[in-house]
């Protein structure tokens, strides 16, 4: 942790190479993590001892980048939170039936009030006709399975309308990685799993193999309508704020408070260049446990998927916390 009392007064110094144990603030645009941050105060009912931040981050000129760095350096200290695994998410775009149809078979389910049954038993009332709760659409089985994963999402109907899904809740049912899973089985390695590669196999399996597969993981996740949120915008996280692309992580809030500064250190998906950049916590997820962990939001689309169901890097993570 770079504390004033150790790094003396060449603390200043971050402004341009950082410790030798901290964020290197030179490799990242930090004005571009101005506004996530701000957006983040905005929706703090409380800011605590964030509030002189959010207050002076208000009057900063936007773009200004000599600005941002010395405001991040002077309400923040970097404390190490380790190594560990980050991950991306997106937001997907799928195709949607309002009524069951060949093709979209699986229900995108509002949420209820016990949702603590499994998977595959939910997917049986369903089925039987028997299930208490409203189903938002319908949609491709592997689709709606990363759907969930994701957590939100944009649902396409076959007239052109699009309209937001977002997270309302889950069953009291633990997460399965189904990518684990096949390389318990040898059905793949480790690094074979990505996003990509899991929609291939269950989409080549023979249908009651891929939906065995996805019954192994019993968590389900409900969705309610988002058309309050707007078009250009990200989803809305934990925080309550649309997530930014490339600046909003989501964190395990035991460990990470939300609304946050985190600086993250670890690799492209895409190209394997070294990816360092301050991003914000504003989002919290069902697989996000443990201090040294985050899952970072691409945005949304087919670009962002590919990022997103690519990334499993090892990474640092420090937590700006406030002075």
């Amino acid at each position: 942790m770079c504390r004033l009392g150790a790094c003396g007064l060449a603390f200043a110094l971050l402004l341009l190479a950082g410790c030798a144990d901290g964020p290197r603030w030179e490799r990242d645009r930090l004005s571009e993590a101005l506004p996530p941050f701000l957006a983040g105060c905005l929706a703090l009912a409380d800011p605590g001892l964030l509030a002189p931040a959010c207050a002076e981050a208000a009057r900063l000129p936007p773009g200004d980048e000599t600005a941002a760095r010395a405001f991040f350096i002077r309400h923040f200290e970097p404390s190490p939170a380790g190594e560990g695994l980050i991950t991306g998410y997106y937001e997907p775009v799928l195709r949607v039936s309002p009524v069951p149809a060949p093709g979209f078979t699986a229900p995108l389910l509002g949420l209820v009030e016990a949702p603590d049954l499994p998977r595959a038993t939910i997917e049986a009332a369903v089925a039987a006709g028997e299930w208490p709760g409203p189903v938002l659409a319908w949609a491709d089985p592997v689709d709606a399975f990363f759907l969930q994963i994701q957590g939100s999402g944009r649902a396409v109907f076959p007239d052109g309308t699009e309209r937001r899904l977002g997270y309302a809740g889950k069953n009291a049912q633990p997460y399965v990685p189904i990518g684990r899973l096949l390389i318990e089985r040898g059905a793949m390695t480790r690094e074979q799993v990505s996003m990509q590669s899991l929609r291939a196999w269950l989409h080549a399996a023979p249908p009651a193999e891929a939906r065995a597969l996805m019954d192994a993981n019993p968590s389900w996740v409900f969705f309610r309508w988002r058309d309050d949120l707007p078009a250009a915008g990200g989803p809305a996280g934990t925080l309550g704020v649309p997530l930014t692309p490339g600046r909003s992580v989501a964190v395990d809030r035991a460990h990470v408070p939300l609304g946050l500064p985190v600086w993250i250190a670890t690799r492209h998906p895409l190209t394997g260049a070294p990816m360092e950049r301050l991003v914000m916590a504003q989002d919290t997820g069902g697989a996000i446990r443990g201090a040294a962990r985050a899952d970072l939001f691409w945005g949304w689309g087919e670009e962002a998927g590919l990022a997103a169901g690519r990334m499993r890097e090892t990474g640092r993570i420090w937590v700006l916390r406030p002075r």
